[in-house]
């Protein structure tokens, strides 16, 4: 696998992460990690976060 082919692989797998963190915020799912009750403003962190990876990651191929 070349360098452009897996920036493009990442960058998709983080874009759908970062859409699954926005549909959580806009539908409003609850979510729980081992009993855990995970509070929403930690998906807008990781919505945040993981969009930025697959912004650059695309970026990366731009170049």
């Amino acid at each position: 696998m070349d360098q452009r082919t897996y920036n493009w692989t990442t960058a998709a797998l983080f874009l759908i992460i970062a859409a699954m963190h926005l549909l959580r915020i806009v539908l409003g799912w609850p979510a729980q990690l081992a009993g855990w009750n995970v509070p929403l403003w930690l998906s807008w962190l990781a919505l945040i976060v993981t969009g930025a990876l697959a912004w650059f990651g695309f970026r990366q191929n731009a170049n």
